[in-house]
């Protein structure tokens, strides 16, 4: 039986100013187990140096770090070792994603986008 997960996204703000904003553009997706799936967030800031952040919480738990992207003036990528083989993302002046492949149930969690400028 294929088991089908649920990711559920939401923003966390991280060094914003006022000015800078961050949204996710889905609020639930489901897949099944072996796709992929591309979260997407949205941002504004008038700052060039830019790093996106991407965690994911699971129930009852502190959000864990997957990955931080830099962006527009920045260019480096840090990925945590577990996220390594499945999980990247993309950024560009106004938007970040973050792709899941090869999907498991331990992917079903709440997935958060953070911006620091």
């Amino acid at each position: 039986m294929e088991k089908i997960l649920f990711i559920l996204m939401f923003i966390i703000p991280a060094g914003m100013t006022a000015e800078d904003l961050i949204s996710s553009l889905q609020t639930k997706v489901s897949r099944k187990e072996g796709e992929s799936v591309t979260l997407r967030c949205s941002y504004d800031t008038s700052d060039e140096y830019v790093y996106l952040y991407w965690y994911r919480q699971y129930s009852d738990q502190a959000p864990q770090y997957i990955l931080r992207k830099g962006a527009r003036s920045y260019s480096n990528t840090h990925t945590a070792d577990f996220a390594k083989d499945r999980f990247s993302s993309t950024a560009d002046r106004t938007f970040t994603t973050l792709t899941i492949s090869d999907l498991t149930v331990g992917d079903t969690a709440v997935y958060l986008c953070a911006l620091r400028a």
